[in-house]
């Protein structure tokens, strides 16, 4: 049971926060609205059950009556809630977006940040923690996450880290001179051309480049400029 003895206070000494609410699943909603009820601080400013609703409840609200806290579901009918913040943060910047949701999955945890969204919770999350989320945002301009999606996105960071350091360790198996000839690939020369630019014999620059492929276990030069571009190594002139 949520305690709510310290939530309690004169009604008209309460400032209201205003919040929104995205949900497609009429249960959830109304659960949702009876939970506000339990903070006199927490006044609802939108409900809506789909994307395209929110949109347009937005766009017609004047901004001084606009939530500053609004919680999206991912997964809805129609527009699904990760394009919706996107096209919500382009209309309006000043509301935070918490995405409340059953979905684990890293692509949706990644995408819905990329998107705006400042916080990610699980929708068994009680209410209590729903509460604490609007005030880590608001008061310490936090990004509170469910435990296990924390979790889950702190082993994505160090796993991308992880690849991006191996990557590194790739590139820095090539000499300077390896490096400016993988340059000059990529800027679309041959070996004669690079002899050229590089002052020194055709025959050399074609040892390079042979030692570039065997270092980067590839056989083509078109292979070597794809890599190079993936990896983000090198940048074309």
């Amino acid at each position: 049971m949520i305690n709510t003895l310290r939530f309690k206070t004169v009604e008209s000494e309460v400032k209201h926060i205003r919040i929104g609410l995205v949900e497609d699943n009429s249960v959830n909603q109304r659960n949702f609205v009876q939970n506000i009820k339990l903070f006199p601080d927490l006044k609802l400013a939108i409900l809506a059950s789909s994307g395209e609703e929110y949109l347009d409840k937005i766009k017609s609200m004047p901004a001084n009556l606009l939530p500053a806290v609004v919680f999206m579901d991912i997964q809805m009918a129609g527009m699904n809630g990760i394009e919706t913040i996107k096209l919500a943060k382009a209309h309006s910047n000043a509301i935070y977006y918490i995405v409340l949701t059953v979905f684990e999955d890293e692509d949706y945890i990644f995408e819905a940040i990329k998107a705006g969204a400042i916080g990610y919770l699980l929708k068994h999350a009680n209410f209590a923690s729903v509460y604490d989320a609007i005030t880590e945002v608001l008061e310490y301009g936090g990004a509170p996450m469910s435990p296990a999606i924390a979790r889950k996105a702190l082993r994505m960071l160090n796993k991308q880290q992880v690849e991006v350091n191996e990557k590194d360790k790739i590139l820095n198996l090539l000499t300077d001179r390896e490096r400016e000839v993988l340059q000059n690939l990529v800027n679309g020369y041959d070996a004669k051309r690079i002899a050229e630019i590089l002052d020194v014999n055709t025959l050399t620059i074609r040892k390079h480049i042979a030692n570039i492929y065997t270092k980067l276990h590839v056989n083509s030069k078109a292979q070597v400029i794809s890599l190079a571009y993936q990896n983000k190594w090198i940048n074309k002139a």
